[in-house]
């Protein structure tokens, strides 16, 4: 009777071991990936998420922050150069979080000019070489004044040298001919979808920062708090 009872007891103790030892192994996995971050931006992934309009960049399993942005925004080239887009970078690259984007092209619209569309038809023209990350950036530092339209073929090419590997005959004519103007027109309807929000626009962990708190995204600093209180 006595080995009867135990029996059950040395069960229960085996499987609870092989449960542990299972869920040390997912744990020990998941420290050992935020112990190796990514080294540097061009190390970042890259891929089209299944709407076929949001880019993903970094680890897509982690916090996601989606973008919302206009390459002819003077705040988005603001947020990026001396706002929030460092920290970004820094949890991106740290696997802390993982950064989405939808480009849109408004500001063509209310303010005359192809710019705007050029600039998204160049970006995705670079994420076909894995380069998106890397160009945005200098994108947004080279931007042009908001009225002059200033994303032309030749600044768009000009910038794309600076980033290695990025220029070549793929690139170069998918600029000159708007080769991705499909995908330009998909992720401007993107942006009306989800309402057209002032940019820059942030969702973090699918709800979107309010406008009122929006000046979060100007200080480099306090934006990675508020992704921590979104978890």
């Amino acid at each position: 009777m006595r080995a009867e009872r135990i029996r059950p007891v040395l069960v229960t103790v085996a499987l609870l071991g092989l449960t542990m030892t299972a869920c040390g192994d997912q744990t020990n996995a998941a420290q050992r990936e935020r112990r190796h971050p990514y080294a540097a931006i061009e190390d970042l992934p890259e891929a089209l998420a299944p709407d076929g309009t949001t880019i993903v960049v970094g680890d897509p399993r982690r916090m996601p922050v989606h973008i919302y942005e206009d390459m002819r925004c003077p705040v988005c080239r603001e947020v990026e150069v001396t706002g929030a887009g460092p920290s970004l970078l820094e949890m991106t690259l740290g696997r802390e979080a993982g950064t989405e984007y939808t480009l849109s092209s408004a500001r063509d619209g209310r303010l005359g000019g192809t710019g705007s569309k050029k600039a998204a038809n160049a970006l995705w023209a670079a994420l076909e070489q894995g380069k998106f990350a890397e160009y945005r950036a200098v994108l947004l530092r080279s931007q042009p004044q908001e009225n002059s339209d200033g994303y032309t073929d030749t600044l768009l090419l000009e910038a794309a040298s600076h980033v290695d590997g990025l220029r070549g005959p793929a690139f170069d004519s998918a600029v000159k001919e708007m080769k991705y103007a499909d995908f330009v027109e998909k992720s401007q309807k993107a942006y009306e979808a989800v309402g057209a929000p002032v940019l820059p626009a942030v969702d973090i962990n699918g709800r979107r920062l309010p406008e009122a708190q929006s000046d979060v995204l100007l200080t480099e600093e306090v934006l990675p708090a508020w992704i921590a209180g979104y978890r």
